[in-house]
């Protein structure tokens, strides 16, 4: 999730079912953002996954973020910690599987993988240890994806590409990293 749903969330979202499909993992992603609905995705942002990643946003319209998609959603992520912040603050019991998108990557790699038998809900309660809702407050580096709104093409392909490179990282450590079976087998 982000702000508008039209650049960064969609990018996410994008780029996370394209590393899915390709891992033959049966997941449903959705973005949503916090103030619009029905607009497509950026310009920008759809030439950028278009011609460096073979991803179509043409398709894409935002969506806000509802109580229900919360509710049903088994992991909920963030672009910055303000989206994380809102939803803990609107729906305290789904802060435990609410996460920035670099807060998640950086606690997963350092809590390690999701284990073969592990349940995604056990290891994300093994990732929220020690979180608070105020750990959310401001904006930092360390947490927030640089919003490409308003900015120039070359903003959009950094941005990108620091997703991208998150993404992959979220992916091998929720669903193993491909290329480890790969090398065990070869």
């Amino acid at each position: 999730m982000c702000t508008g749903n039209i650049c960064r969330s969609p990018i996410a979202e994008g780029l996370l079912r394209q590393r899915l499909e390709a891992r033959g993992i049966p997941a449903h992603v959705h973005s949503a953002g916090f103030v619009t609905h029905g607009d497509p995705a950026s310009a920008y942002g759809i030439a950028v996954l278009h011609d460096d990643y073979r991803v179509d946003l043409r398709g894409h319209r935002s969506r806000r973020l509802k109580t229900k998609m919360v509710a049903e959603a088994d992991l909920i992520v963030g672009l910055a910690r303000r989206h994380v912040f809102e939803v803990a603050r609107e729906q305290p019991e789904a802060f435990g599987r609410a996460f920035t998108l670099k807060e998640l990557v950086r606690r997963a790699e350092a809590a390690g993988s999701r284990l073969a038998d592990e349940p995604l809900d056990a290891w994300l309660a093994r990732l929220h240890e020690g979180r608070t809702p105020t750990d959310l407050w401001g904006e930092s580096p360390a947490d927030d994806v640089d919003d490409p709104i308003g900015q120039d093409f070359e903003m959009y392909q950094r941005t990108a590409a620091e997703i991208d490179s998150l993404v992959g990282r979220l992916a091998d450590a929720v669903w193993g990293d491909p290329q480890a079976t790969r090398r065990e087998t070869a």
